[in-house]
């Protein structure tokens, strides 16, 4: 079977021109290339481009996947929306990796298969574009995705279990929906994410759009006059996370954690725990559903007897019509149909007097042993 290799490069913050097109050409001729994206797809052979070096030239997110395991997600931002700094502290290397280059900070998000198993019903397209909105919502200060990167560290086993965790960002425990699917592409256990999440405080809610006209009315003209000379001179995608970022600094919420900080141990266990309960409930649960089920299939079956109850003459009648038939699909019904009226028998006492039929019913067709093999596989003997 053929290998699967897909590549997705975007660029978000600026189009590519025609010659950064022509450069990305030269390094695929089978690629679908626009002013705003790069997509491959290998089933033989190699990118012969390096994704780093085009992340750091060209595009600013890109998304490789491969059917033995391999999935990588790079998001660049500019330094000036994204602290290194602060990016170090939850990118500690291996599956979480950042670096700078020149004005921008990329942070590198890496998974291999633990379990080493081939994923054959593989599809890439789509997947950047859901995770895309996750960039915008951490160039606004929202640091989630980057505590994701940490558990993802800590649960590839990268972490000493003594490695205290980083700061916890406010609303882990609801994610939305670009940053569930970053967690789902790189295959964050949800029971790790949900014992982080306990010690993370409630996501403060938006400021509504009169909070913010009452705060710009309250900037310094001054200030008032740079934001809309860089809006209109820089087309500045990240001016709106950055005016956002400031009215939340400048308007704190109680968002501590709920409880002291953990580590990478304390949290693997936890997940563990919750697991195993999870898993019991699970399997409680489909005992429960079992049982239900066998219930239902038994009153159904009662009641099923009962009308064959009403008229067994009829019954057996019918058993010896649908077997003159000489029909391997009538033979199947009549022999269902001994089935219900032995099962009738054994409930009402009389199983002596449907033994006795049965063995006069075998006799009179004791030369159709396509017929007596059906009922020797069913117990229907003599």
């Amino acid at each position: 079977m053929s290998e699967y290799q897909y590549y997705e490069f975007t660029a978000v913050d600026r189009p590519l021109t025609t010659r950064e097109q022509g450069e990305l050409r030269a390094l695929s001729t089978r690629a679908d290339i626009t002013a705003t994206s790069f997509v491959n797809t290998y089933e033989w052979g190699n990118f012969k481009g390096d994704p780093h070096e085009l992340m750091g030239r060209y595009f600013d997110a890109h998304l490789y996947l491969t059917n033995w395991g391999t999935r990588q997600l790079m998001l660049r931002l500019p330094k000036r929306v994204l602290d290194p700094a602060t990016v170090a502290g939850y990118c500690p290397g291996g599956s979480a990796s950042a670096w700078t280059t020149g004005k921008h900070v990329i942070v590198h998000l890496h998974r291999e298969d633990e379990d080493g198993t081939d994923e054959w019903d593989l599809d890439g397209h789509g997947l950047l574009a859901s995770i895309i909105p996750a960039r915008a919502t951490l160039a606004a200060g929202d640091l989630r995705l980057l505590y994701l990167s940490w558990l993802r560290c800590a649960q590839s086993l990268e972490l000493d279990d003594a490695e205290p965790e980083p700061p916890v960002p406010p609303g882990l425990g609801t994610l939305d929906a670009s940053l569930t699917a970053v967690a789902e592409f790189l295959c964050i256990d949800p029971d790790l994410i949900a014992a982080a999440a306990a010690g993370s405080a409630q996501a403060a809610d938006e400021p509504t759009a009169p909070q913010l006209r009452s705060w710009v009315a309250g900037l310094p003209s001054r200030e008032k006059d740079a934001i809309l000379a860089e809006l209109i001179t820089r087309g500045d995608n990240h001016l709106r996370g950055r005016l956002l970022r400031r009215y939340r600094d400048e308007h704190p919420t109680d968002a501590s954690p709920t409880t002291a900080a953990r580590t990478a141990g304390q949290l693997l266990a936890t997940a563990a725990d919750l697991r195993a309960k999870r898993e019991r409930r699970d399997a409680e649960q489909r005992e429960r559903d079992r049982a239900r089920r066998e219930r239902s299939a038994a009153a159904a079956r009662q009641q099923h007897l009962d009308t064959l109850a009403v008229d067994q003459p009829a019954a057996w009648q019918r058993v010896d019509t649908l077997i003159a038939t000489k029909k391997p699909r009538e033979y199947d019904t009549a022999v269902q149909l001994l089935v219900d009226l032995r099962d009738l028998s054994e409930r009402d006492g009389s199983t002596p007097l449907f033994r006795q039929r049965l063995a006069e019913l075998r006799a009179t067709h004791a030369r159709k042993p396509s017929l007596l093999e059906r009922l020797d596989l069913v117990g229907l003997d003599a």
